[in-house]
């Protein structure tokens, strides 16, 4: 590569001239031959500059507005949650105040067009790879394109451009806000004393109830109260509490509301953190004026129009385990499906029903047994025994009908995961506040109103649409004639519609991995690891 950088001073007929800076040489003159010195470790940037004939973005006597403005956004990443050390805006400027020869500001240029590219990336589409992080997190991630980057640097809007980098939604800016208080919390102790009662009832002693209130006013729902009765105020700041935290609101404060209660500034730094580089993933993704967010954590499925939620219910989502967590990614719905068949993954066939059968030929009959050909097998004539979970040739389906699995409608967005929302009989679990039973894919608690809100774009009579479909009883695909993005995320930070916070509990410690992974690659947050 050197040797690229000796053929570039011979093209440009340059020799050495001593101090780029120095009396008497045109500064133009001196950019080139700075950057003539320098050992291009990225094709990308050596052929930006080529073209440019090498003529400079930073260095030169004339680039100092847009220098200025490069390290302003370099001085936010700490705010942003961003690995500071990629573009350190500090080091930059001393390196700035130092640089003596040409040598010096040659390197400092390409420093500062790497800094740019890396903020660039980071900023509007996230600093990690979340796959590499967690294999259930299956977002993909649209990186933006270097040279379009570079295109930009040296365009006349280049600072409103790189101020449209950073996400643009409200949440994002609520996000950073609290990550700033949060961080000046942490600072001067967080929330204070955690509770150590086991559950506080409203005849609870004295000190529990005090170690309560002032627990409540630290995390904001509560103001500065002298009372040391669990009043009516007392208990109505609790369910504030607990709506905002997705636990349901009886004013009881049981063993679920203490763990919420008990979360350290520190525990919700880090959700704020990861949530942020959430956002980044998705900075460059069209959601869709119309779109389906279903926010695991959070156990709801919502329908956005146009940034207003417009439909809402409770979801139950897949159970902890490595073969049962719903995974993360987006994709589009298209169709339902009204009267589904259940086909049985294969996971489950040889994992859950397969020692059934071995125990008991006839067990779950309402499940079909199919040979390869999809045949139906008289489940008399197999010896379950014989087969092992390698070796098991059968498949199972279970026709539609009273009490099948997916309930009466299932809402597809094709994908390669098999995952969809669907109905479901089991509907006593839609009143647990953790909703995490399923084998991944996403039950819904309200499946009809849901079908009826995304026909009514379509049917001036949705519910009489659905149900010539439904009482068939027959298994009907029933499109949608205007598909809707579906997005399935995972945040365990989100504020409510009125800006306040909400916290919920990282069921399947997806954040931890991401927040290491982001101490791994350089984020420091204060309070924690600075």
């Amino acid at each position: 590569m050197q040797s690229g950088a000796v053929n570039r001073r011979a093209a440009l007929g340059l020799m050495s001239t001593g101090l780029a800076l120095g009396a008497g040489i045109s500064p133009a003159f001196a950019a080139l031959n700075a950057l003539t010195t320098v050992q291009f470790d990225d094709p990308v940037i050596e052929k930006f500059y080529s073209a440019r004939e090498f003529a400079t973005l930073w260095t030169g006597q004339g680039d100092g507005a847009r220098r200025k403005v490069a390290l302003q956004a370099f001085d936010t990443a700490s705010d942003h949650g961003l690995p500071v050390a990629r573009y350190d805006a500090k080091a930059l400027r001393k390196a700035f105040g130092s640089a003596q020869t040409e040598a010096d500001l040659g390197r400092l240029e390409v420093a500062m067009t790497t800094a740019l590219l890396a903020y660039a990336r980071d900023m509007s589409s996230g600093v990690l790879t979340p796959i590499k992080v967690d294999d259930g997190i299956q977002r993909k991630i649209l990186r933006p394109d270097p040279e379009a980057i570079l295109a930009q640097a040296e365009a006349p809007d280049f600072g409103p451009w790189l101020k449209s980098l950073v996400p643009s939604t409200p949440v994002y800016s609520r996000l950073m806000a609290e990550k700033i208080a949060l961080e000046e919390l942490v600072a001067k102790g967080g929330y204070g004393p955690a509770l150590t009662a086991e559950e506080i009832k409203p005849d609870a002693s004295t000190a529990d109830i005090i170690a309560l209130r002032d627990r409540l006013i630290a995390l904001g729902y509560l103001d500065r109260s002298f009372s040391q009765t669990f009043d009516a105020s007392l208990q109505a700041a609790v369910q504030r509490f607990q709506l905002n935290n997705g636990i349901s609101p009886d004013g009881v404060v049981g063993k679920g509301t203490l763990a919420s209660l008990n979360a350290s500034a520190e525990d919700h730094l880090k959700s704020v953190v990861v949530a942020m580089e959430r956002l980044r993933w998705m900075g460059n993704v069209d959601l869709g004026a119309r779109h389906i967010w279903v926010n695991q954590p959070d156990f709801m499925v919502k329908v956005f129009d146009e940034g207003d939620v417009t439909f809402e219910s409770r979801v139950v989502i897949g159970k902890i385990g490595r073969d049962t967590q719903s995974p993360e990614f987006s994709d589009v719905m298209e169709f339902m499906v009204v009267n589904p068949t259940w086909s049985v993954p294969r996971s489950i066939v040889v994992n859950e029903y397969l020692p059934q059968f071995q125990e008991d030929p006839l067990a779950e009959s309402q499940l079909q047994l199919l040979d390869p050909d999809g045949q139906i097998v008289d489940r008399t004539t197999v010896d379950f025994a014989a087969f092992t979970p390698e070796t098991f040739p059968y498949a199972l389906r279970q026709p539609p009908e009273e009490g099948n699995a997916l309930g009466k409608v299932k809402f597809m967005f094709p994908n390669s995961h098999n995952i969809y929302l669907h109905d479901t009989p089991t509907k006593s679990l839609f009143a647990k506040d953790v909703r995490a039973f399923s084998h991944g894919c996403i039950r819904v608690g309200s499946p009809f109103d849901l079908a009826y809100f995304l026909l009514a774009r379509q049917s001036d009579n949705p519910k009489g649409l659905f149900a010539t479909y439904l009482n068939t009883g027959v298994e009907s695909v029933l499109s949608l004639d205007q598909p809707v993005p579906v997005h399935l995320v995972y945040f365990t930070a989100w504020p409510d519609e009125q800006g306040h916070m909400g916290y919920r509990r990282d069921i399947y410690a997806r954040d931890n991995k991401l927040f290491a992974a982001l101490m791994e690659a350089g984020v420091a947050v204060a309070g924690i690891n600075s």
